[in-house]
């Protein structure tokens, strides 16, 4: 016997129910991943990873959900980001969200999610670098206002802009 969920609100709640879940854990577990591991994982930017899941497997407002407490979950679990830094990775992941759905209505999703990722990415810089100059965040010596590598970015966005690009051109050929 196969059990079944016949209520579909009550489907989409247990489907964020679990994907939540899964990223609260990825998330608290990510430190332990980073020791483990022979590269940072936070290159593979996870947040926005699961952030992105959130979008293409549940719903807005659980994308939103996500992209506004992750980054502080992160935060309060390992103290990284610092809170300041927590709180502009928050705005950047929840202007993603927004700015794909914006852009979703006039343009295929992988453009749509790619424009987004960039679009959010020179919003949060520009934040960043703000915060920098009013003495809201620290750089140690000889360190960029570009964390992370251009090109990893870059493929990372790329990564991301497939797998959209999967999940969208799989829900398209199951609805005919």
């Amino acid at each position: 016997m196969q059990a079944s969920i016949q209520n579909p609100a009550l489907k989409v709640t247990l489907k964020s129910a679990l994907l939540d879940g899964f990223a609260l854990a990825f998330i608290y577990l990510m430190p332990t991943f980073s020791h483990i591991l022979p590269f940072p994982v936070y290159f593979m930017e996870p947040m926005r990873i699961m952030v992105v899941l959130a979008m293409m497997h549940t719903h807005r407002n659980n994308a939103y959900i996500l992209a506004l407490t992750l980054p502080v979950f992160s935060f309060v679990i390992a103290t990284h980001p610092v809170f300041f830094k927590a709180l502009l990775i928050a705005i950047e992941l929840t202007a993603m969200v927004g700015i794909f759905y914006l852009l979703r209505r006039y343009m295929q999703g992988v453009a749509a999610i790619f424009s987004a990722i960039i679009l959010s990415k020179v919003f949060y810089y520009a934040m960043k670098l703000l915060a920098v100059q009013w003495a809201l965040i620290t750089l140690r010596p000889n360190e960029s206002i570009v964390g992370i590598a251009l090109w990893i970015q870059l493929l990372t966005t790329l990564v991301i802009s497939g797998y959209v690009w999967f999940i969208l051109h799989k829900k398209k050929n199951a609805n005919g």
